[in-house]
């Protein structure tokens, strides 16, 4: 993000916890909660499918533990917010189908003495752009959907609030002037909705749901600075949104990567994250190459970083390790990444001990990102490193 374009546009979007994608993404995610609380050495790659009233959980896990997977599939899809028919899905009408086998022992033979689950090439990144250290653009997409979310559960305003449904999007587009974002240009909110907040003179949603929407979500979440009188707001531009979750669009795990990292602003690697416990290097080492960029930027060692990291299956160490600071770095980017080496084992293991992931944490990541988010639970976020990384390179 830190360029030398005079001008440049950036966009980015972030998706509801209602989405269909990220439904199934919560489902998974919350049956390997369940799983670790038993077992936390459990080996779970859980995939959930949902579609028109029906949700399809299938995947490998081998764990000592027993979880009623149809039962935590229909809590999830309750506090995601499909409780009624009029939402075209319900937790307690939809069809549960466990499909669910045991982890290949080809695979186990790797993993079982600490190596990688796969192979894969991982990417972390930070940025000075915000307080997160995240993308400004991503902030701002993830912080509208999480408005929405917020004002869909208050109740209020409450000629807008109960008649949303769990379903939506949004997307911002930032205009930026020598490497710093000066306007936000297209805000789009698409947000399911019941047919009372329709003008029944156009079959639409009403003028007046639209300005609710643009008062109460996205002038609370973009910053006034950056709205001018030119700022365009795109409300649910096919004009209805009735028909929405599940009824209007299949969901699978893992299908939101950019929406779940740094929102397309970075590089992002083969894996996904949701439903995979910490022996997966996909989910694992993606979460340590966040937490080695951020302290680097924290540090103030660079202003922007972006680290990559590669494993062969059933391998400890990494094949390959890689920091780009774009230039912005006050040493060089080979200082930084022997530093690093030197100060955490990027093993499996290491990982795991290093970020404390053997824990019930995970359906909190599954939807508004896996990073930039303070919360206890996103050990990957926190800043701890910083005094070591200055002390080895004498700063």
């Amino acid at each position: 993000m830190v360029r030398n374009e005079k001008k440049r546009f950036v966009t980015t979007e972030s998706v509801a916890e209602g989405h269909p994608d990220k439904l199934a993404d919560q489902i998974s995610d919350k049956i390997l909660d369940e799983i670790i609380k038993q077992d936390p050495n459990g080996r779970v790659a859980c995939e959930t499918y949902v579609t028109h009233g029906l949700i399809i959980v299938g995947g490998e896990i081998t764990t000592s533990a027993w979880v009623d997977i149809s039962e935590i599939t229909r809590q999830t899809v309750k506090e995601v917010g499909y409780t009624s028919p009029k939402y075209g899905f319900d937790y307690r009408t939809c069809a549960v189908l466990n499909a669910v086998g045991r982890q290949s022992p080809d695979i186990a033979r790797g993993v079982d003495k600490g190596g990688a689950g796969d192979q894969g090439i991982m990417y972390g990144y930070a940025i000075d752009e915000t307080p997160q250290l995240m993308p400004l653009p991503i902030m701002l997409a993830h912080g509208l959907t999480q408005k929405l979310a917020s004002v869909r559960k208050s109740g209020e305003p409450k000629n807008l609030a109960p008649f949303l449904g769990p379903d939506g999007k949004a997307q911002v587009t930032l205009k930026y002037e020598e490497g710093k974002a000066i306007e936000v240009t297209d805000v789009v909110i698409s947000t399911q909705h019941t047919e009372e907040l329709l003008d029944p003179r156009t079959d639409e949603m009403s003028n007046e749901a639209r300005q609710l929407i643009i008062e109460h979500i996205a002038k609370q979440v973009i910053p006034s600075h950056l709205l001018t009188p030119n700022t365009r707001y795109h409300i649910n531009p096919t004009g209805k949104f009735v028909v929405g979750g599940p009824q209007s669009d299949t969901g699978m795990t893992g299908r939101k990567l950019e929406v779940d990292t740094y929102g397309g602003l970075a590089p992002h690697g083969g894996g996904a994250f949701s439903g995979k416990d910490p022996t997966k290097v996909d989910r694992s080492a993606t979460y340590m190459m966040r937490y080695l960029a951020k302290n680097v930027v924290k540090a103030g060692i660079a202003k922007e970083c972006l680290i990559q990291v590669a494993y062969v299956i059933g391998e400890t160490q990494p094949v390959s390790f890689m920091v780009d600071t774009f230039g912005t770095g006050i040493v060089p980017d080979s200082e930084i990444e022997k530093v690093l080496l030197k100060l955490v084992d990027l093993s499996p293991l290491g990982i795991i001990k290093h970020l404390d992931l053997r824990r019930p944490i995970y359906q909190k990541t599954a939807a508004y990102g896996h990073f930039g988010r303070e919360e206890p639970e996103f050990t990957w976020e926190k800043t701890d490193l910083v005094d070591a990384i200055k002390a080895e390179l004498r700063i």
